[in-house]
């Protein structure tokens, strides 16, 4: 029995066929159990299951201090919620169109990749990936650490006077309590995977009854939504960015699609568990851009209430923590911001880099590998120095790393549905002998689709930085870095494909 159907069915092979796949391909050196196929009877995750992921998912620190950073930079609450919503409507559809084969054939994202890129070259993508990633894991760890650290400091305030460590910018407290929540991580996962979708089962409806407390708690002490919500744009007439709206949108739209790229990408690390497409499809489009509007809702409201509570806007969830009276709401506060932020991260920045290292050696690295792999990479990148100021987190991190992965995402979604028409042998995938070896383990077109996308964004990203001085016309390419890189990867790889297609049958 071929495992390449043409079946429309949610699912394109049987345990069987998975069975003989994992006995077949066990000996070889693209195998392991952690990347091996998910069999139909195994898929546990339904409708509410998908739902649940993106609520806790979505529902986040970083989501609510993206959305306050706009708020920051000059956009009023609607311009604001308005440019976050319709980001990640349009982030969502990468998102299905790359989860559609982790739910058909049960794969995760790196052996997917190997159909598009080669069994060797999918290490690439799957290393652009994860290496963002285990940046946002050390993001999210320095976030939970500098929750306990600001509550903390409250009974120790000599901690604030303490000096810099040489190299880091930090004091101790603050590594110490940096290095603590990251052994939490650790620990967790190390545990696996069902104690990550218990802690996301505990976190989702916490942080959004925490989110409308705080929402409550900022139109009480500012008098109501008209004080939060009024404040004007720096973007309207007469106001002291008059002019620059539209120069400031479009970054802060590709930023915002950026925010989910990575996960646009390796979806199928959780979509392989989900019955059928239409839980995943429907579970998705539900799940990710509500939970992002309201969560985006309630950062840039109390954002703007905090002007008229303390005479500037604070940004940061932790630092309004820590101005609180009451040590009560304070330890409750914490309580709730250390949860959210571990589920989050365990979910969307442990699970995919910890799949793509094994991916890199299969013999050698398994998941938990992965995972210290992950942490060690999200200490060394020193993620506080990429959230001190919100033009940086916004325009370096998530424009620059938006502009890789979208080139991915153009060849991965081009192959399968164009190129494959959804259709796989899913053997081959773990085979040195088969269609997707190509030439020594890597497809010339997908490498060259993928530099073709990722080369135009270059010169931009290096005059963002401040490493060199670029034309104009680069820094203009590089605000629609995640559009353009997923566009000339796309029509590069079709170009490449269709000139193969006509060679062989000439």
């Amino acid at each position: 029995m071929s495992l390449d159907r043409t079946s429309d069915h949610d699912h394109a092979v049987t345990d069987q066929d998975v069975e003989r796949v994992n006995a077949s391909s066990a000996d070889g050196g693209y195998w392991s159990a952690d990347l091996a196929p998910i069999p139909p009877s195994q898929r546990k995750w339904g409708l509410k299951d998908v739902i649940a992921l993106w609520v806790a998912l979505s529902a986040c620190i970083p989501t609510y201090m993206l959305a306050s950073s706009l708020i920051e930079e000059g956009m009023n609450w609607l311009q604001a919620v308005t440019t976050i919503f319709l980001g990640n409507l349009i982030v969502l559809v990468p998102m299905v169109l790359n989860a559609h084969a982790g739910t058909k054939y049960g794969i995760p994202f790196p052996v997917l990749c190997r159909a598009s890129f080669g069994i060797r070259g999918a290490n690439v993508p799957a290393m652009l990936r994860a290496l963002v990633a285990c940046g946002w894991f050390g993001i999210q760890c320095w976030i939970g650490g500098w929750a306990i650290y600001k509550v903390l400091e409250i009974y120790q305030p000599h901690w604030d006077s303490l000096p810099k460590l040489t190299g880091l910018g930090i004091n101790t407290p603050q590594l110490i309590c940096f290095m603590i929540f990251w052994l939490v991580n650790q620990a967790i996962i190390w545990r696996g995977i069902e104690s990550v979708r218990l802690l996301l089962n505990i976190k989702a409806p916490l942080l959004i009854g925490l989110g409308l407390a705080l929402l409550y708690w900022a139109y009480q002490s500012a008098n109501g939504f008209g004080s939060m919500l009024g404040q004007p744009s720096s973007f309207g007439s007469g106001e002291e960015k008059a002019g620059q709206f539209w120069s400031f949108f479009f970054p802060a739209l590709t930023a915002n699609v950026g925010f989910w790229a990575t996960l646009s990408l390796n979806i199928p690390d959780f979509t392989r568990y989900v019955r059928t497409q239409r839980d995943q499809v429907l579970g998705q489009a539900i799940g990710l851009p509500l939970t992002m509007g309201l969560y985006s809702f309630i950062g840039v409201a109390v954002t703007s209430a905090t002007v008229v509570i303390y005479g500037a806007p604070i940004w940061d969830p932790v630092d309004l923590l820590a101005k609180f009276s009451n040590p009560l709401w304070q330890v409750i506060g914490l309580i709730g911001l250390v949860i959210a932020t571990l589920a989050t991260n365990l979910a969307a920045n442990v699970i995919g880099p910890a799949n793509d290292f094994a991916n890199l050696l299969p013999r050698r690295i398994n998941f938990r590998m992965g995972a210290l792999i992950t942490g060690a990479i999200g200490i060394a990148i020193q993620p506080w120095r990429l959230v001190e100021d919100p033009s940086g987190y916004i325009f370096t991190w998530l424009v620059a790393y938006s502009a890789l992965l979208g080139a991915v995402g153009g060849v991965m979604i081009c192959d399968y549905f164009l190129h494959r028409r959804m259709r796989l042998q899913l053997e081959a995938l773990y085979a040195c002998d088969g269609p997707y070896w190509y030439r020594r383990g890597f497809h010339t077109a997908g490498m060259i689709a993928l530099l073709a996308g990722i080369m135009p964004c270059i010169p931009g990203f290096l005059g963002a930085i401040g490493a060199v001085d670029v034309a104009s016309i680069w820094t203009s390419l590089y605000h629609y870095a995640w559009f353009i890189s997923f566009g000339l990867s796309f029509l590069v790889y079709l170009l490449a494909i269709s000139l193969n297609r006509r060679r062989a049958t000439a």
